[in-house]
């Protein structure tokens, strides 16, 4: 977290009871005004209010607006009404910061915040619904309607854009998948040798370590293990191996060992 998130600042509340309009605009006149510059006059507000009814909002573009068209775009309209509503239920507010220009000073100016008006009244800001608008829309509903995606017919080979047919990843994990299936057989008493030696060391294998061990195919090393292994079924040393007790040959447990010492000193 920076250290200037818990810097407290002074909060400018001379305005906090002017009230504020806020108002939407269409997306081509919120662009248009993007686009203006800080001196450009862009519309004119107009507001009437017959005896008797509700006060009428309109608003005019500007002609310096109105002719910043882009080469192939569609004029706007320049007439758009604003239809008013009240803000209830809710306590919106307006607000603005300045940041010093001269952040090199001996003192820097700090960043002052602004309450410009609490918001007292929505509106929102639609065009007459006139040929140009009608002819905006239509431009508008066409290019929506444009693949995002097109096929383009090329003139020449584009080597950058060249499709491979499979992937080098791919093509190692083939040959390596292929050579592993085609493991050569020992002979039946030389893996019996391996697997001896391996059961010397541990007394339960999985299968995959079996494999890795003796590198045989897995169906010819499982017809070998059926001779001289046992299968187990149940835990704690479920689907492992181990030789078949007429083929262990385990060392002896030292207590076991001085058991059966006594034994033969009683004989």
């Amino acid at each position: 977290m920076s250290k200037d998130s818990h810097i407290d600042r002074d909060l400018d509340l001379s305005n906090a009871n002017r009230g504020v309009w806020l108002v939407k605009v269409p997306k081509y006149v919120a662009e248009r005004w993007e686009k203006a510059p800080s001196d450009m006059e862009v519309g004119k507000l107009k507001i009437t209010k017959p005896h008797g009814q509700k006060a009428q909002v309109s608003l005019t573009l500007s002609s310096a607006i109105l002719n910043l068209n882009e080469p192939g775009q569609e004029s706007i309209p320049k007439d758009h009404r604003l239809d008013v509503s009240t803000v209830t239920q809710q306590t919106l507010g307006v607000f603005s910061h300045v940041i010093p220009a001269n952040t090199d000073a001996v003192v820097p100016e700090s960043e002052k915040l602004y309450m410009e008006g609490k918001i007292v009244q929505k509106l929102e800001c639609r065009p007459y619904a006139d040929n140009c608008y009608m002819k905006l829309k239509l431009e508008s509903i066409r290019k929506a309607s444009l693949p995002t995606r097109q096929v383009k017919q090329l003139d020449r080979v584009v080597q950058s854009y060249k499709p491979v047919s499979d992937h080098k990843n791919n093509i190692e994990y083939m040959q390596k998948k292929k050579a592993e299936g085609k493991k050569a057989r020992d002979d039946k008493q030389a893996v019996q040798d391996m697997l001896f030696a391996a059961f010397e060391k541990h007394q339960y294998y999985n299968i995959k370590d079996l494999v890795k061990i003796t590198k045989q195919p897995v169906t010819y090393l499982k017809e070998i293990l059926k001779d001289v292994c046992n299968y187990n079924l149940k835990n704690p040393h479920k689907s492992m191996w181990e030789l078949k007790p007429e083929y262990r040959h385990y060392k002896q447990e030292p207590a076991e060992a001085e058991a059966k010492k006594q034994d033969s000193d009683d004989d």
